[in-house]
């Protein structure tokens, strides 16, 4: 049995299915998202506008992956949304959001 290694990660882990029911939230996602009650068996389409809809459905439909940063709370976050897949079939998507610097280092290697 594979441990439930994203259960005490220091970012947000959320995992749905391709209908965007949402399978797993690891604790922070949990924490972050405690207002709006236990959503794991829930769609997270509502939850989302117009704008992000669409590019939901376009992961889900192209396997594609999704980045950017955004500023909440007062803290800088990237957010990280890429489909998972299942014998080679999309099965849904993941997203990781983490807290970074203001002033994060960027090395070319």
């Amino acid at each position: 049995m594979i441990p439930d290694w994203a259960k005490e990660m220091n970012c947000a882990v959320t995992v749905c299915d391709k209908e965007g029911v949402i399978l797993y939230m690891n604790d922070m996602a949990k924490e972050t998202f405690a207002s709006h009650g236990d959503l794991i068996g829930k769609s997270l389409i509502p939850c989302h506008n117009e704008r992000s809809r669409a590019i939901i459905s376009d992961l889900l439909a192209t396997g594609g992956s999704n980045a950017y940063t955004i500023q909440k709370n007062g803290l800088k976050k990237i957010i990280y949304q890429t489909a998972w897949k299942e014998n080679g079939e999309v099965a849904g998507l993941v997203e990781i959001s983490m807290v970074i610097p203001e002033d994060m280092p960027h090395y070319v290697r």
